[in-house]
């Protein structure tokens, strides 16, 4: 079976070509020729939101898809545009309504503007990029969530954003063994684990977004592929390696290793643990070093 990494790779280093790929898919074809034949003709939002093929097109470039049946929402968002801090857009959660509202700024800079060469050029592409994140999550969501993290993480502009975004959010804590409860934890507490474990300039910083990227892959397989022995995120994969090491200790340990940081007893004591939920006072040592630097 192919590792998470191993198709990741495959598809991040020839993306051109994997994107051409998915363009050429009869149902993206069609979907997108539709599109462009139609976004001139929306005159207002009511136009935009009434007409479903559109709309759907829309939605899905933005990763909003599951959007809509929400019309009144999407109509308020639209209603609202993005130049006052306190719009809906702005002040909604999930940032990928601030996006698509700043894309369909219809309140701002007019219907036409959708129709414009570059407005339908961002959304088709977008649009494009979407189907094939969704065609390699159906083959393994591992990778998908890996495209999603290099394609958005350089987007996120504070720790806050990491934790408003599931996908993100789940990406970290794969990556540094955090277990899924700790989103239960102080907003602020979080954060600040976030911004040592994963400055916010690495995600700007292309050769250590793919550093990242890579250990997520590494981390992802050893925790939910085959033989992991794992059933949630909450416990660690058990695979051996010579040195006795267990298969996500040693990948710690490498991330820790090239940044020039160590853990301590805590990783010792969790190097010889076949499965076991990250302690507190690991998580507390994990807080102390920086991926940055």
């Amino acid at each position: 079976m192919t590792s998470t990494t191993s198709a990741y790779l495959a598809v991040s280093q020839n993306l051109p070509r994997y994107q051409a790929m998915t363009a050429a898919e009869p149902a993206v074809k069609t979907a997108t020729a539709y599109y462009e034949a139609n976004i001139g003709s929306v005159t207002s939002i009511q136009d935009f939101v009434g007409n479903y093929r559109l709309l759907s097109y829309a939605l899905d470039a933005y990763g909003l898809g599951d959007q809509i049946n929400a019309t009144a929402l999407i109509t308020k968002v639209l209603e609202g545009g993005v130049s006052n801090p306190n719009s809906l857009a702005n002040t909604l959660s999930n940032s990928a309504w601030k996006a698509f509202a700043a894309a369909f700024n219809f309140v701002g800079d007019g219907a036409s503007s959708a129709a414009s060469p570059n407005a339908v050029q961002t959304t088709t592409s977008d649009y494009v990029e979407q189907q094939l994140e969704s065609d390699q999550g159906a083959q393994n969501v591992g990778v998908e969530l890996a495209l999603y993290f290099q394609r958005v993480a350089p987007t996120v502009t504070s720790e806050y954003g990491v934790l408003a975004d599931p996908n993100l959010l789940e990406v970290a804590q794969t990556i540094f063994g955090l277990s899924p409860a700790t989103s239960a934890e102080n907003i602020n507490s979080q954060a600040q684990t976030l911004s040592q474990l994963m400055p916010i300039s690495d995600l700007q910083d292309p050769a250590k977004l793919k550093q990242l990227t890579e250990r997520f892959t590494a981390m992802y397989d050893l925790t939910y592929g085959p033989g992991s022995g794992a059933a949630t995120n909450l416990t660690v994969a058990s695979s051996n390696s010579s040195s006795g090491q267990s298969g996500a200790a040693a990948v710690l340990a490498g991330v820790i290793s090239s940044n020039g940081s160590a853990l301590g007893s805590e990783l010792d004591a969790f190097t010889g643990a076949p499965t076991q939920v990250f302690s507190t006072a690991l998580l507390s040592s994990l807080q102390r070093f920086s991926l940055g630097g």
